[in-house]
């Protein structure tokens, strides 16, 4: 698909949105257009799946009825393949643009006929490798809400709408480029972001910082045996990994029920078979769901200083215990990266993205910090990033780069690209010069005036392990000097003119014969 007609996907998919902008917030009705373009997608691969199967019979899928005991045959063998193949399953009834047909011209039944769709995809899973994966993935699509509509009819009315648009946008599934239909759930993902305000943050990263992280975690690399991130929101973070280099699974824990569902849908909607992901839902530092793993990258965004329990208890926890401090119960960044660090193994790169603070803050911040470089010495690169690239906050952010193997020991790299970007009405953002610049400046390792600085370890231990960047990276442009002359004269011409004015003002007020004001 071309890049205007992605565009135009991308215009429709806009104005599917538009049929439900004012009935509830951005991102409540963000989840509805989701979860009926998943449904379109599981739809149009069952579909796609089954013909393949039933093209030496020269039968077409949609077209069977499994109340007829000869096609119940068919349908039934199909349902064998598709749950080991697929990992779901869907009768030809249950078919996308059946349901949108019949929706067009008998909504009063939809909200039902949808209701038992999405409950009979999840029970088709039952028993399988994929149950798990598809639990519950439907749970935050209610279609009683009041929101969209007072009864039942009107409810159906407006969905039959929805997916009617959906009916007309073709997926292209056949030409195996999946990729257009997860750009598209990605520019949904990030329209509604802009729209939803902070809580959008939680699960959206710009696919600009994205893009650095997935670069820097994939230097040197054609395939990674796994990748983990420990606050997954929507899974576009790990999905831009797989862009980059092969990868053999995906892991990921997520919190918030919403954005867990998000990432589950987005893996499959990328492509990425049901036992090639593995994403939980949980506080990812009091119950940690994948510790036994040890990942080649580890990558996150997780939420700026968040609240954690910093429970003494933690401190007995193999992720914490050998620092000796916990992360302050207001602030959660140094527990994140000790987790991640935890994970990390020991050929692996870890990225993530922190406020300023972490640079800085002292107490039991700045005990870990200096921890993780005197004694362990894992950190390997601090990026400064512009302000305002975050949805949801306008504060400047950092990306930090840890090694457990580092090729370069003795020194650690400090990029300052908070004044390369482009600004934007709502937010700033990186060009792809910008990240050229980050990412040739990382893999090079080189120094250049007011941008990069590699400052040796001793340096760093002489500045108390305070990794403010313009401590390391002088980025002070001097002001040129003011040529008084030049001041004088202007001035001399700003009192011609005004006197000039006032001689014309005293002309024009003689004439009229009322008094000058000069």
């Amino acid at each position: 698909m071309s890049e205007d007609q992605k565009k135009e996907l991308q215009r429709q998919l806009w104005n599917i949105a538009n049929e439900l902008r004012g009935k509830m917030n951005a991102d409540e009705f963000r989840d509805y257009i989701l979860g009926f373009i998943f449904y379109k997608y599981l739809s149009e691969k069952m579909e796609l799946f089954a013909n393949k199967l039933l093209r030496s019979d020269n039968i077409d899928y949609s077209s069977l009825n499994d109340a007829n005991d000869k096609q119940e045959e068919y349908v039934l063998a199909i349902k064998e393949q598709a749950v080991d193949n697929l990992g779901y399953f869907l009768r030809p009834d249950e078919l996308f643009h059946h349901v949108a047909l019949q929706g067009s011209t008998n909504p009063d039944d939809l909200i039902e006929i949808l209701e038992r769709i999405l409950n009979s995809i999840e029970h088709s899973t039952m028993g399988a490798d994929s149950e798990e994966d598809f639990e519950k993935l439907f749970s935050e699509l209610d279609l009683n809400r009041n929101q969209l509509g007072r009864t039942v009819a009107e409810r159906g009315k407006l969905i039959a709408k929805v997916l009617i648009h959906l009916d007309k946008i073709d997926f292209r599934l056949e030409d195996s480029k999946v990729d257009i239909l997860g750009d598209a759930y990605e520019y949904l993902i990030s329209q509604f972001a802009a729209g939803a305000g902070k809580k959008a943050g939680e699960f959206y990263t710009p696919q600009e910082i994205s893009e650095i992280l997935a670069k820097i975690v994939t230097t040197g690399k054609k395939k990674l045996k796994n990748i983990y991130d420990p606050a997954c929101g929507s899974g576009s973070l790990l999905l831009r990994i797989g862009r980059h280099v092969e990868v053999g699974h995906y892991y990921g824990q997520e919190l918030n029920n919403t954005t867990y569902n998000l990432a589950r849908m987005n893996m499959i909607l990328h492509d990425v078979r049901f036992d090639r992901f593995n994403i939980k839902q949980e506080d990812t530092l009091e119950r940690p769901q994948h510790a036994e793993f040890r990942f080649e990258a580890v990558v996150a965004n997780p939420p700026f200083s968040a609240q954690w329990s910093a429970n003494p208890l933690h401190l007995q926890d193999d992720r914490f215990s050998q620092y000796g401090k916990l992360a302050p119960a207001s602030k959660a960044d140094y527990a994140f990266i000790q987790h991640m660090i935890y994970q990390l193994d020991e050929n692996g790169t870890m990225a993530v993205v922190m406020p300023h603070g972490v640079l800085f803050r002292g107490a039991a911040e700045g005990h870990i910090r200096e921890f993780l470089i005197r004694e362990k010495n894992y950190l390997d690169t601090v990026i400064g990033l512009p302000a305002n690239l975050f949805f949801g906050t306008s504060i400047p952010a950092c990306i930090l780069v840890f090694k457990k193997c580092r090729t370069n020991p003795e020194d650690i790299l400090f990029i300052d690209a908070s004044k390369h970007f482009e600004k934007g009405k709502n937010q700033n953002r990186l060009r792809s010069s910008d990240i050229d610049k980050i990412i040739e400046t990382y893999e090079q390792r080189k120094a250049e005036d007011k941008y990069s600085y590699v400052a040796k370890l001793a340096e760093v231990k002489e500045n108390d392990y305070n990794l403010n960047i313009p401590r390391y990276v002088d980025t002070f442009e001097e002001e040129e000097p003011i040529d008084l002359d030049e001041v004088v004269a202007e001035m001399k011409k700003i009192d011609l003119r005004s006197a000039e004015l006032s001689k014309k003002i005293k002309q024009y007020t003689d004439e009229l014969g009322i008094e000058s004001p000069f």
